[in-house]
């Protein structure tokens, strides 16, 4: 098993746990979040790793209410093809917008070719994006617009909502 590396970074909504392989970032979770990796045999505490230092200047600059590129790599891990897709679609959401679950759900049978995908199946995978903020699977909420599942809790994905100006 290849070694990750992690630190802790300090947000106005509470620690996050960061973590990284030698060429990206690989995971970005709020502590004690549903889905927080449980087995961690090969993370090493590295609080000077370039690529965390990044993840933290680009969360600070974040909830500061700056809209920054990211620039470093991610490579969120333990997907499956369908799964990584879905994360994919996350990141080309614009900073300040939503979307839902069904349309990410109808995107994905379009660009497939099938004839329906389910939302829930969708909202499994939202559920289980290991770079939450940077992949931004805040922004996808019910059919209706209602705050539905984060892994951090609904609390939070309101404040980060909020943050971006979205108004609920």
């Amino acid at each position: 098993m290849t070694a990750l590396y992690t630190r802790s970074i300090a947000t106005p909504l509470g620690s996050i746990t960061a973590s990284a392989s030698d060429t990206a970032l690989v995971g970005i979770w709020f502590d004690g979040q549903k889905y927080f990796p449980a087995d961690k045999p090969a993370w090493l505490s590295a609080p000077d790793h370039p690529l965390l230092n990044a993840a933290q200047d680009w969360l600070d600059a974040y909830f500061k209410g700056e809209n920054k590129p990211i620039d470093f790599p991610l490579d969120p891990q333990g997907g499956s093809t369908f799964r990584r897709r879905v994360w994919d679609i996350l990141r080309a959401i614009p900073h300040g917008t939503t979307t839902t679950y069904g349309a990410i759900a109808a995107q994905i049978a379009r660009e497939t070719g099938v004839k329906k995908v389910s939302a829930q199946a969708v909202g499994g995978a939202v559920g289980h994006n290991p770079i939450s903020i940077l992949i931004p699977c805040h922004r996808v909420v019910g059919s209706t617009g209602s705050l539905t599942g984060y892994a951090g809790g609904l609390d939070k994905k309101a404040a980060l909502l909020k943050l971006e100006g979205i108004l609920l």
